[in-house]
């Protein structure tokens, strides 16, 4: 897939759109038309308000591609058609044992599949499933059963556990197999076997049944379709992916807050903050909010938790997180780390009441310590990192942050060629 230069009349267009776009974001859209005009044009190039410029999809929106734009189509900070791309130079022979799984949206295009297929091969991960890929039902990625089998074969011992089980994308769906799936048993396999499962998004639903009904780990990452597709997948996000899967001891430094919001500070506590270990959960607001009261959402004592989002209006943020609140999810846990807050724009009521009023609202109900600016979320250039996990949280003496993490698996580091990951042939 090479790249291609745009013809200088759409070149005007890109821009004219760019300039349209940045206006009526000046004044706030609501997500429904926000993620709708970003999907206007394959050319368009990151708008120029500061608020969304590095939430644009860096993967090419093919023009006949009839699938839904998705929260996971949005960890951007180029337009691809002008993006660079590595030519393969060596690949490691593939040994990780690999399995994918497609909770949610169908992927749109058999070439971006297939692109991302070849890399991960290439990077010496042995995919045994790749026709997993071709499955669609409706808006999805097969029916409902054909979804929840990824994960309940699995548990029934019909197919052997891998080492690393990995989402293609986002989107929506897998709130609706969770019903179909023996977590308890699939917690405790995968325990056995130091299965990794990695993913983000509407996976985070998956994430949080996994935790919860199977006290098992699982990381926040890129996955197949969404990043290792792309014309010119982040080599940043490539690299902290290969790291987080490879290092049992993962540290992540903070120094401020700004993919949450630049009006809040990195910390925002009540006295001198201090240093705090428990169990980090959680991921997409959206998800983790629908997902209050059932039986899938964890319920830990003493946990830290993580949340991010983007295309959402601060009164849909605050709605969110009050959400969580009269549900007493926040009841017992000892802080909240906010991750990217993205495309948020402007309140069309009143622009004083953004996301940083939405946190401080936050802390003034729950009265708890709160982290912003973990780099994670539907952002480029993102920190991969184990949910489920024990996480320290410690401040430093420059007003940021660090976190450590422990007790979750890892694979060999000599058994990944990260380079592989962002090469094309």
């Amino acid at each position: 897939m090479g790249s291609k230069t745009p013809s200088i009349q759409q070149s005007i267009k890109d821009k004219n759109l760019q300039s349209n776009l940045a206006d009526e974001l000046s004044v706030g859209l609501n997500r429904r038309q926000f993620l709708r005009r970003i999907g206007v044009s394959a050319g368009a190039a990151a708008l120029a308000t500061q608020s969304i410029s590095h939430v644009f999809a860096a993967s090419l929106i093919e023009s006949n591609n009839s699938s839904q734009l998705t929260k996971d189509d949005l960890p951007a900070l180029l337009d691809e058609r002008s993006a660079q791309t590595s030519l393969i130079t060596s690949c490691t022979t593939p040994t990780i044992e690999t399995r994918l799984f497609a909770s949610s949206n169908v992927g749109g295009s058999d070439e971006r599949n297939q692109l991302a297929l070849d890399r991960m091969a290439c990077a010496g991960f042995k995919i045994n499933n790749p026709d997993i890929t071709n499955r669609q039902y409706l808006r999805f990625a097969g029916t409902d059963s054909q979804r929840a089998s990824d994960f309940q074969n699995l548990a029934t011992g019909a197919i052997a556990a891998p080492k690393l089980l990995l989402g293609v994308r986002g989107g929506y769906g897998a709130m609706r197999i969770l019903p179909m799936i023996d977590w308890t048993t699939l917690g405790r396999i995968m325990k056995e076997r130091g299965t990794i499962l990695a993913g983000f998004s509407d996976v985070t639903a998956i994430q949080c049944a996994l935790l919860a009904k199977g006290a098992m780990s699982s990381l926040a990452a890129p996955m197949l379709y969404s990043e290792f597709g792309k014309t010119a997948p982040d080599q940043v996000t490539c690299r902290q992916f290969a790291e987080a899967l490879t290092n049992p001891n993962l540290m992540i430094t903070i120094q401020d807050a700004s993919l949450t919001s630049q009006q809040l500070p990195t910390i925002l506590t009540a006295g001198e903050p201090k240093v705090l270990t428990g169990t980090i959960w959680g991921g997409n607001l959206s998800v983790v909010s629908a997902l209050a009261g059932s039986e899938y959402l964890p319920r830990i004592e003493g946990g830290i938790v993580f949340l991010e989002d983007v295309g959402e209006q601060a009164y849909r943020i605050e709605r969110m997180l009050y959400d969580l609140y009269l549900a007493g999810v926040f009841k017992g846990q000892q802080a909240i780390v906010f991750g990217a807050l993205s495309g948020s724009g402007e309140d069309s009521y009143d622009k004083r009441y953004d996301v940083a009023t939405v946190i401080r609202q936050l802390h003034k109900l729950t009265g708890l310590p709160i982290y912003s600016g973990m780099r994670f979320g539907h952002i480029g250039k993102k920190h991969s990192f184990p949910l489920g996990a024990t996480c320290q949280l410690t401040p430093n003496i420059a007003g940021g942050y660090q976190l450590a993490f422990t007790d979750y698996p890892a694979i060999k580091a000599d058994a990944i060629n990260v380079e592989g990951l962002w090469q094309t042939a």
